[in-house]
């Protein structure tokens, strides 16, 4: 979240748009991205010429002879008029068709349109985006997050936006790896794709100096599906900005017929689908409604993902309360789908303000692995009380905040392999080694149901009628009331009520 200099910059800009006649805040955000991207491009470029002083050459140029009027260089210090002119007549033209014929890219940009009404609006806004330091990676990606923020001022289009903290909590939790192929089937701006990005070159540097991995990471290992246009190309140039050349953001209804035909395609799924979405049932997939037969998105999604990861693939997938505890045939059928089919590592509550101002939804996020043949044995609960913003309309930060201790307390579970290693027989299961030598690896399994995190075994979650919800296995410890004679609770009850008829006595004393 950006504060001070840099928010005040963008609220500039922001208010120089609305008071220029664009109120739309998608259409806001669309023009203002355009910018930065002609910005970034320019900055690309430059950097491709230095690297040309040394080579000779300028290997695969962004602009080429001619187009240098283009640049945001050009732009920024040519005529109110020319620039608005260049443009709207040169500029978006440009864009439509970079990336290459056929790109999601340019597939994403041929319906892009120059908004921007006055030579005058375009001439302030210029001004003010070029002010912004724009050299750092984080910079960048705290300016954008702050921009996406304000879809949510169009009202149902907040649901596009999952806080940022949220969102790297449940990818630092998936530790993406450099060979893993990940999708967000309901992908909006591309926030879940871009963290994994960020995580992929922080944790494993590597990977852009290896050839091959380069290749992946640049072409094959991010894929993101929407069916809003706008934010296609929002998402689309978000993944850009971020360092990655062509990510495979693509038009689609995922719950639709279509997308069963990329069925075990995914090694890792990061999403927080539509919670109550409108729905096509006609258009749903038939092979969805035999997994689970519902109209309710949110089930719905979750199926699709069972059928989108590749046997061992994992998911990390916020879903709203109701999913955990809702008593209809679908949620009971799907939640023992996930317990008894597959693998379900970890329920972890999150506080009801989490999605405020936008949403007062409560919501959890469920991990899990595909397997096609269980192996759920013990689930991780996790109870989130803080998130380290306030949990009213105004999120403003605070100190607390549970989130480091989440991922800390996760990340010392030891995999099946690295117990089976440590200690009995290879075909030993982590339920026959609950309260040994696991015990002594995880620290989780032997924590009391009074603690903010703790276990359940596969057993009583299957007794609960598969209840995932975590007020259903947690225990409230009550501090000791001190004994009392009944004579003296009587007594005081007494002197109390003797204090009322008095007050009621006064009272109407006062009245009459």
């Amino acid at each position: 979240m950006i504060t001070g200099d840099l928010k005040s910059k963008i609220d500039t800009v922001w208010n120089a748009f609305w008071s220029g006649g664009i109120s739309n805040p998608l259409e806001v955000i669309e023009q203002i991205t355009y910018l930065l991207f002609i910005r970034r491009l320019d900055e690309l470029q430059t950097l491709k010429e230095k690297k040309a002083r040394v080579t000779g050459a300028i290997d695969d140029p962004i602009f080429l002879p001619g187009q240098s009027h283009l640049r945001w260089q050009h732009l920024k210090n040519a005529g109110a008029a020319e620039a608005h002119q260049t443009m709207g007549q040169e500029v978006f033209p440009f864009l439509h068709g970079l990336g290459g014929e056929g790109s999601t890219y340019s597939e994403h940009m041929k319906d892009a349109r120059y908004t921007i009404p006055t030579a005058g609006l375009l001439s302030k806004v210029i001004d003010l985006l070029d002010e912004i330091p724009m050299g750092k990676r984080d910079t960048n990606g705290d300016l954008y997050e702050y921009l996406l923020s304000k879809i949510a001022q169009a009202g149902t289009n907040g649901q596009f936006r999952t806080p940022r903290h949220i969102i790297e909590l449940m990818v630092a939790m998936m530790a993406p790896t450099p060979e893993d192929e990940i999708c967000d089937p309901a992908c909006g701006t591309a926030g879940f794709l871009v963290a994994a990005s960020e995580y992929v070159r922080e944790q494993h540097p590597s990977t852009l100096t290896n050839a091959k991995q380069r290749q992946h990471f640049h072409h094959s290992m991010f894929h993101g599906f929407d069916f809003d246009s706008t934010m296609l190309r929002i998402g689309s140039m978000n993944m850009l900005m971020h360092g990655i050349e062509a990510p495979d953001i693509r038009y689609r209804d995922s719950l639709s017929e279509g997308a069963s035909s990329e069925e075990e395609q995914y090694s890792l799924i990061l999403a927080n689908p539509p919670f109550a979405g409108s729905l096509d049932y006609e258009a749903t997939s038939k092979d969805l409604q035999k997994v689970v037969k519902t109209k309710k998105t949110e089930l719905l999604f979750l199926a699709l993902f069972l059928k989108l990861l590749k046997p061992g693939g994992r998911a990390a997938v916020i879903v709203p309360d109701g999913v955990l505890f809702g008593s209809s045939k679908a949620h009971k059928a799907l939640r023992k789908i996930l317990v008894e089919d597959q693998k379900l590592d970890a329920v972890v509550k999150l506080p009801s303000g989490v999605f405020k101002p936008y949403a007062g939804v409560s919501t959890a996020i469920l991990f899990l692995t595909k397997t096609d043949s269980g192996g759920t044995d013990d689930v991780w609960f996790y109870d989130v009380r803080a998130d380290g913003f306030s949990l009213d309309d105004k999120r403003n930060p605070v100190d607390a905040n549970d989130l480091p201790d989440v991922l800390a307390r996760w990340q010392t579970k030891p995999t099946l392999a690295e117990v089976r290693a440590a200690s009995l027989e290879a075909t030993t299961t982590l339920a026959e080694e609950r309260g040994t030598s696991l015990e002594a690896t995880w620290p989780e399994l032997s924590r009391a149901r009074t603690d903010q995190s703790f276990t359940v075994p596969k057993g009583e979650i299957v007794a609960q009628d598969y209840d995932l919800s975590l007020n259903r296995y947690k225990e409230i410890e009550y501090d000791e009331v001190e004994h009392r004679a009944p004579l003296e609770i009587i007594a005081d009850i007494e002197a109390l009520d003797a204090e009322i008829a008095k007050g009621m006595d006064e009272l109407k004393a006062i009245l009459s």
